[in-house]
């Protein structure tokens, strides 16, 4: 039997789901809005709403109260403190936070929901009932048909709100035209430019190239010279060799 293990099991042990439900509380004071599945959603508003009940008494066993609750995070709950004695949820007896649901997760079918904490002001019952009623009240003194002149001067305002509308409408056609014709006159010179620097590109490697091959038509000229300058050599050289040859003999 479950002895002392209240609450919905969210498929995991009671370590887990006791971890799990600790950081859900943290993110959701972080961020003031979480994305969940609905059953952990419920499963931890009441923890949120007895950190904020300890927050409103603000005394130090309270704050260590929510120190443990959330894991020995300090900074967290100093700030939670903060936003309580600053205003947040004044005059809000309870209901602190929101559950929105979103539909089925793909996947697994999992009921999606976005919790989030409340920090709208709190309206006593009884003055939504007096506003109500004084509503109510206004409604019943106004009549129900309008005076032929007030339905002339809605008509009018209605014909004015038309042609201002139109106005409108024709000066955003304008200047949409406008800045379609200058973006199309700044494309095409644009256009012009990039293809005068390729132009350019085309024209400086071509340079290169004949300066390349002028180079190596020079190189091999030097070369072919100084092969025959080294035959010439090795011919003379030759032939002193034989005029020596022929003295000695």
């Amino acid at each position: 039997m479950r002895h002392k293990y209240k609450g919905r099991k969210l498929g995991t042990d009671w370590s887990h789901t006791k971890a799990m439900k600790r950081s859900l509380v943290q993110q959701l004071f972080l961020n003031d809005r979480i994305k969940t599945i609905e059953a952990r959603a419920k499963e931890i508003r009441p923890d949120v709403d007895k950190i904020i009940t300890w927050a409103k008494k603000g005394d130090l066993h309270s704050r260590r109260l929510a120190i443990a609750a959330l894991g020995n995070d300090k900074e967290l709950v100093r700030e939670i403190f903060e936003k309580v004695q600053q205003g947040m949820f004044e005059g809000r007896p309870g209901g602190y936070t929101r559950i929105m649901k979103l539909g089925p997760r793909k996947g697994d079918g999992a009921p999606m929901v976005i919790m989030e904490l409340v920090t709208e002001n709190c309206v006593p019952k009884a003055e939504r009932k007096a506003a109500a009623s004084k509503t109510a009240a206004k409604k019943k003194a106004t009549p129900k048909k309008a005076t032929k002149k007030a339905e002339e001067d809605i008509k009018a305002e209605e014909k004015t709100a038309e042609e201002h509308h139109e106005s409108v409408i024709d000066e955003v056609k304008e200047s949409v035209e406008a800045a379609e014709e200058n973006f199309a006159a700044e494309v095409q010179e644009e256009g012009e430019k990039q293809l005068a620097e390729e132009e350019a590109e085309a024209k400086k490697d071509e340079a290169k190239e004949e300066a390349k091959a002028a180079k190596k038509a020079e190189e091999v000229r030097e070369e072919e010279f100084k092969a025959e300058e080294a035959k010439a050599e090795e011919a003379k050289a030759e032939g002193l060799k034989a005029e020596a040859e022929e003295k000695a003999k």
